[in-house]
């Protein structure tokens, strides 16, 4: 991964990142007050312990079969499993705030999908210019932030779509 730039450092870059967070549940039927419980709570998490913007926080519930869903080389007959992937931007959390994200998200989906003896959490960190969010990149989100501080988020860049 490229250095980030001195000026883009954790202390220097805005809290107010986009995490992305793809929960797998191997329950297609899981009900819908616990889809919404694990994205509010994931939600809330992000805001709380990772400092992020809940309004820039995606959640993607991705419930499969169970048959679909492999531990051991083997499909899940029993019980329940969940993993959350997250993606953020590099550099903008301390491994204490990553730490206690973990820990956090461990709790609420055992809270809510009962005990996971398998449950995991991963916190994927990518470089500010390779990650963005409305056509924007982190790096160039970061950059107007800094030149223009109190500017509204929704002020970013205007999405152009491509013609193919």
């Amino acid at each position: 991964m490229p250095p980030i730039p001195a000026a883009h450092t954790p202390e220097h870059m805005p809290r107010r990142a986009m995490p992305y967070f793809r929960v797998t549940v191997p329950d297609p039927d899981l009900p819908t007050d616990v889809q919404r419980a694990l994205a509010e709570g994931l939600t809330r998490l992000a805001v709380t312990v990772l400092r992020k913007s809940g309004a820039r926080t995606i959640v993607h519930l991705n419930l499969v079969p169970p048959g679909r869903y492999y531990i051991d080389s083997e499909p899940l007959t029993d019980g329940r499993d969940a993993h959350v992937e997250a993606s953020l931007t590099a550099g903008t959390n301390s491994a204490a705030e990553k730490a206690a994200f973990i820990a956090a998200a461990d709790a609420l989906l055992s809270d809510l999908l009962g005990p996971l003896p398998r449950s995991g959490v991963a916190l994927h960190e990518l470089h500010p210019e390779s990650y963005g969010y409305n056509g924007m990149t982190q790096l160039d989100y970061y950059r107007r932030a800094v030149a223009a501080p109190g500017a509204p988020e929704a002020a970013a860049v205007p999405v152009v779509s491509a013609t193919h």
